[in-house]
Parts: C-alpha cells; sequence; structure tokens
C-alpha cells in the first residue's frame, strides 16, 4: 500500500518548524533540531519501526541552517522525499544530499529578499504612519504586529506547500528516466560545493609570523623604522591561497570523522589553542 502524508501531518509540520524554528539555535547543529522536530510528526506517520523512526530522526537532526521564512520549502522538500523514502523510490543519502544543497540559495535567497527587504520595507511604511500624526502614532506598531506575522505565514506555509509538491513530482519523474543516480551524485558534489564555499569564506587561519627590521633607504637618506621584510603569511597565501584554512578544517574533518570527536570537543581543542597562542603572543611581546 502506497503510503502518503495526510494534510493534519503536513500542517502539524510546519507548525512545528514555524513556531519553534529559531528555539534550538546553537553552534553544534545550528537549527539542526529544529529541523528534526518538524519531521518528527511525518516519520512518525510513514515509518513503522522504532528503528526506522531513528534512523530518520537522527538524519534531521544534524548540521542545518538556512533563512527560516523562505527556508520553510526546504521541509516540504524533505516531507516529499521522505515519503517516497518510505515508498522505497529515493534514499537516506539523497535526502541528506538534498538537505546540505539547499542550505545556501535558500539562506541567501531569504536573506536578500525577507530579511533585507520585506522587512526594512515594512518597518519603513510603519515608521512613516507613527510619525505622521501623534495621533494614530500606535498605527503604526499594530501594522507591523498583524502584517508581518500574518505575511510571514502566508510565504512560509505556500513555500512549504510548494516543496512538498515538487518534492514528490521531481522524484517521481527522475524515476521514471532514470537519472536518480545523477540527481544523487549532483546533490553530493553541491553540497561538497557548498560546505568549501563556506569554508573559504568563513574560516579564517593566519600565520602570524614576520620579520621586521630598520631598513636604510638610500633614496631618502632616512631609516625607515619597522619595517615588514618578510610575511609567512602572504608567502604562504601567494603559493597557495587559503591553504591554512583548509588544512584546519581537514584537521577538524579528521578528528571528527576518524577519531570520532565530538562538535562541542573540537570547539574546546579550537578555543583551548586560541587562548594559548594568544596568551604566547602577548607574553613574548609579538603581537604587541
Amino acid at each position: 500500500m502506497m503510503k502518503k502524508i495526510s494534510e493534519k501531518t503536513l500542517k502539524k509540520s510546519f507548525l512545528n518548524w514555524f513556531f519553534w524554528n529559531g528555539c534550538s539555535q546553537q553552534a553544534e547543529s545550528m537549527l539542526g533540531l529544529a529541523f528534526g522536530q518538524s519531521m518528527a510528526p511525518v516519520i512518525e506517520e510513514l515509518y513503522d519501526t522504532k528503528e526506522e523512526k531513528a534512523a530518520a530522526l537522527k538524519r534531521h537532526t544534524t548540521l542545518f541552517n538556512t533563512e527560516s521564512q523562505v527556508g520553510s520549502i526546504c521541509n516540504g522538500i524533505v516531507c516529499g522525499l521522505e515519503e517516497a523514502n518510505a515508498n522505497g523510490s529515493c534514499t537516506p543519502e539523497l535526502i541528506s544530499g538534498v538537505k546540505v544543497a539547499l542550505i545556501g540559495p535558500t539562506s541567501a535567497i531569504g536573506d536578500s529578499l525577507w530579511v533585507a527587504t520585506f522587512i526594512p520595507i515594512l518597518l519603513t511604511i510603519c515608521l512613516s504612519i507613527s510619525q505622521a500624526s501623534s495621533a494614530v502614532g500606535w498605527l503604526g506598531p499594530v501594522v507591523y504586529m498583524i502584517v508581518y506575522p500574518v505575511g510571514t505565514a502566508i510565504l512560509s506555509w505556500n513555500l512549504f506547500k510548494l516543496g512538498y509538491k515538487s518534492g514528490i513530482e521531481g522524484m517521481q519523474g527522475f524515476m521514471s528516466t532514470g537519472k536518480l543516480n545523477a540527481l544523487t551524485d549532483t546533490m553530493t558534489v553541491l553540497g561538497l560545493i557548498v560546505v568549501g564555499a563556506l569554508t573559504a569564506s568563513f574560516v579564517n587561519f593566519t600565520l602570524p609570523i614576520q620579520i621586521i627590521r630598520d631598513v636604510f633607504d638610500p633614496a631618502t637618506g632616512e631609516t625607515l623604522i619597522n619595517q615588514v621584510i618578510f610575511d609567512a603569511d602572504k608567502v604562504v597565501n601567494s603559493i597557495f591561497p587559503k591553504i591554512l584554512p583548509l588544512f584546519l578544517t581537514l584537521s577538524v574533518y579528521y578528528l571528527y570523522t576518524k577519531k570520532k570527536w565530538s562538535p562541542l570537543k573540537l570547539m574546546g581543542l579550537i578555543l583551548v589553542l586560541a587562548c594559548l597562542l594568544t596568551f604566547i603572543g602577548y607574553s613574548t611581546g609579538f603581537y604587541a
């Protein structure tokens, strides 16, 4: 018998995300726990055994982040993919790959269109209403308190439904044309590209080793004080840009995958090393 998510369960999944997406934000999994909470009623309805439910919940409580309003389309798509997986026409690897691939686009679009465009425009209109007349100064906040949550709910719900519908149809289309493996490989590569771009953009690791000397300038006859004649960080990056952040990322990845270190333990190690190296730098006068 074909399994299908009921309308009631879809609404419960959406409401879990809509009201609680920001309640579990933390450094270890970002919105991962909220995503898992959103998927909980769907998983409960689709799967029969405790082992299947546990495996599904486990893959949906991993690291995940997005702009929460536009990002509701991710939840809808994953609902559709979980439904396909419960019917044997999808794989857990594909679901995880799709989730990772959606982080970047939905975050960028949501932050640009919703956070950086819609909200400032709405705030500007409401502030203008409040400043127009002291008699109706209360109207601006009231308009904002009504328009913002209602607009957010309408946008998020429609994107959630769009994601669910496209998730099912997309899977059926790929299955009928035999392109499931190609989609899996594409999502895996795209996920790696997203992770690589995030590493290059946000991981910062410099090599603050310099040779500083007073240099005599024969052209002017003056002595230039404290001139940098060797900068190890510039030399390394001129040979292989961003190799130090890459080395740090691969080291963390090795400890996480091979040595089974927890994210909290890894963050503690990085914090201790940062404090230790900073102390050495200031105590020796290097950072003075």
